[in-house]
C-alpha cells in the first residue's frame, strides 16, 4: 500500500512516539510509506533515519484553514498515487480530508488520541472519512456519543510499543544511571513521565510525595521527567514553588525532557501516573514493559491498561493521599513489586505490542480501501 502519514506536531510525546513507530514499522513491512510534517519537528529526524528524503514532505500546516498547505498536500498525494491518507492530529483532519477528497483512489483514515469532543464542524469535514481509529474504548465511546462519524467506521486499536526497546537484558540498561545524583540515604526510586501540564497532575504527584516524606520514608527519592511547553513555563514554576513549600527540593528531581525514556523507567521501583485526564497513557505501558509496577489515577486510559491488583493499583483522580498510600504499599514489599512488575510486562506482551498494533492498522487500511 502507498500510505501518507500527516502530523503537524511540533513537540515529541506519546502520540508522536506512536506516529514514528507505526510509520517505520509499516515501511519495514514493505509498504510505500510517506510523511507530511512541519519544518523543524523532532518527528523529521526520527523518520529520516529510515525513510528516503523523497518520501518526506514539509509544509507549514499552520491550522485547519491553511490553504497553501492543503494545496501542497493534495499535489503530493496525487504525484505519489497515495492510497491512504492518515491524519493523527485534529487540526490536520480538514487538510487531510481536502487532499483525499480531491485525489481519486485516496481514502481518508484518522486516529483519535484524546477523549476531548470534536466540534460539529468536524461532522461535515469528516463526512468522507473511511475509518476512524480510536486508541481506547473510552475515546471510541466519546466519538460515538457525539455522532461525528458513523459508528460502523470506528475501530479501537490500542497503542503498541516495541518490546525490544524495553528489554532489561540489553546492555544499555543501567539502573545506576539515574541513581548517581540521589541522596546517599535513597535506595528506592519512584518516578513519573509526561509533559508538564495541569492535565498530567504532577502537582498531585508532589503532594503525594509530601505525604510519603511525612511518614518517614527517607530511603526513597523521586523523579519527574517531562518538558513544559507552555509559553512561560508556568507548570514547572508551580512545581518548583510546591517543592520549596514542602521542602522537597533534595528529594525530587525535575529532569526536563528525557530523550530515551527506557533506561529511566528501568531504573524505577514504582511508576506513578497522576493524570487527571488520560485517553491511553503510553508511559504506563512502557513502565510495565520494564517490569515496573504502576500506581495510577483511575483515568479512562489507566483503567484500559492497568489490571487492578494484578499489574498495578488504581486510585481516585486527584486523591494525593491515596496515591501516596498505594506507592508506600509497593515500597514496603519487594516481593509485591516483583510480582506486579512481571504481570505488567506479560500484559504488555499480550495486548500492547507494536506488532499487534501494526497488523490491526493494516487491516483498517484494507477496509478503508475496500470501502472507497
Amino acid at each position: 500500500m502507498r500510505i501518507l502519514h500527516l502530523s503537524s506536531a511540533r513537540a515529541f510525546g506519546g502520540g508522536e512516539r506512536h506516529f514514528v513507530d507505526l510509520t517505520l514499522s509499516l515501511a519495514a513491512r514493505g509498504h510505500e510509506v510517506y510523511a507530511a510534517l512541519v519544518p523543524s519537528t523532532p518527528l523529521f529526524e526520527n523518520l529520516a533515519r529510515l525513510l528516503p528524503a523523497s518520501r518526506l514532505l514539509t509544509l507549514p500546516l499552520r491550522n485547519a484553514l491553511d490553504v497553501q498547505s492543503a494545496r501542497g498536500l493534495t499535489e503530493f498525494v496525487k504525484q505519489n498515487r497515495i492510497e491512504i491518507v492518515h491524519a493523527h492530529v485534529a487540526r490536520d483532519y480538514p487538510l487531510a480530508a481536502y487532499a483525499a477528497r480531491r485525489t481519486h483512489g485516496a481514502s481518508l483514515v484518522i486516529t483519535r488520541h484524546v477523549p476531548f469532543p470534536l466540534s460539529k464542524l468536524h461532522r461535515l469535514i469528516l463526512s468522507d472519512v473511511a475509518r476512524v481509529i480510536a486508541v481506547s474504548e473510552p475515546v471510541a465511546a466519546q466519538l460515538d456519543a457525539r455522532r461525528i462519524v458513523s459508528p460502523d467506521k470506528i475501530r479501537v486499536i490500542p497503542n503498541g510499543i516495541d518490546l525490544a526497546r524495553f528489554d532489561l537484558s540489553a546492555t544499555n540498561f543501567n539502573r545506576d544511571h539515574y541513581r548517581r545524583e540521589l541522596p546517599a540515604t535513597a535506595t528506592l526510586l519512584v518516578g513519573t513521565v509526561g509533559e508538564l501540564s495541569e492535565v498530567k497532575g504532577q502537582t498531585d504527584f508532589v503532594t503525594a510525595v509530601a505525604h510519603i516524606a511525612r511518614q518517614g520514608h527517607d530511603d526513597v527519592a523521586f523523579l519527574i521527567a517531562g518538558e513544559d511547553h507552555s509559553p512561560r513555563r508556568e507548570t514547572r514554576a508551580r512545581l518548583e514553588r510546591l517543592l520549596a513549600e514542602h521542602q522537597l527540593q533534595a528529594r525530587v528531581s525535575l529532569l526536563g525532557e528525557v530523550s530515551e525514556v527506557a533506561p529511566l523507567l528501568a531504573s524505577l521501583d514504582v511508576f506513578v501516573s497522576s493524570s487527571r485526564v488520560e485517553a491511553f497513557g503510553l508511559a504506563m505501558v512502557e513502565a510495565m514493559a520494564c517490569s515496573v509496577p504502576v500506581v495510577a489515577t483511575a483515568t479512562d486510559g489507566a483503567r484500559s491498561i492497568v489490571e487492578e491488583k494484578v499489574s498495578g493499583k488504581l486510585v481516585h483522580i486527584g486523591d494525593a493521599r491515596a496515591l501516596a498510600s498505594a506507592v508506600i504499599e509497593f515500597l514496603e514489599n519487594a516481593e509485591s513489586r516483583a510480582r506486579f512488575g512481571a504481570a505488567g510486562r506479560e500484559r504488555v506482551r499480550r495486548f500492547f505490542s507494536l506488532e499487534r498494533m501494526v497488523r490491526a492498522t493494516e487491516e483498517v487500511y484494507r477496509e478503508a480501501m475496500f470501502a472507497a
